[in-house]
C-alpha cells in the first residue's frame, strides 16, 4: 500500500480553530486541518511553516505537538503528524481551499471532516476546553 506523510496545523486563535474546505481531489468538500506533504530533507515543522504559506499566505508559529495519527484509506496509508499552532498575523487567503470557518468546541462536528482529522477532534476540544484566556 502507498504511503503518505504529511503535516497539518491545528491553527488556534483564542477559543477556535482554523478548519478548510478542500476544493479538488477525491475528498472536494469534505473539511481538513490545513498542511500536506512533507518534502525529502524537511522536518515537520519545516513542512508546516512552508505548507501555511503556501495555502494561506499566513505565518505560524508551531506552539505544540499534539498528535501523530496513522489512518488506512483505501489507496494509501496516511502518517500525519498535527501541531497546535497560533498566526503571526491575523491575514489569511484561501489559496488552495473553497472555504475556512473558524470553529469552536461545540461547532467542531458541524462539518464533514475528513476521516484522518476526524481522529484528532476529541483531543482538540480538550485543547479548546483547557484554554486560559
Amino acid at each position: 500500500m502507498k504511503r503518505i506523510e504529511v503535516v497539518a496545523a491545528i491553527i488556534r486563535k483564542g477559543d477556535a480553530i482554523f478548519a478548510t474546505q478542500r476544493g479538488y481531489g477525491d475528498f472536494k468538500d469534505w473539511w481538513e486541518f490545513p498542511g500536506g506533504k512533507m518534502e525529502p530533507g524537511e522536518t515537520p515543522e519545516e513542512a508546516l511553516v512552508r505548507e501555511i504559506r503556501e495555502e494561506l499566505s499566513a505565518d505560524i508559529s508551531i506552539d505544540k505537538f499534539l498528535y501523530t495519527v496513522d489512518y488506512d484509506y483505501p489507496a494509501f496509508h496516511l502518517t500525519m503528524h498535527c501541531y497546535m499552532c497560533s498566526l503571526l498575523c491575523e491575514a489569511l487567503h484561501l489559496n488552495e481551499h473553497e472555504a475556512a470557518r473558524w470553529l469552536k468546541a461545540d461547532e467542531i462536528h458541524s462539518v464533514n471532516w475528513l476521516p484522518a482529522d476526524d481522529v484528532l477532534l476529541p483531543r482538540i476540544v480538550q485543547e479548546l476546553e483547557n484554554c486560559v484566556f
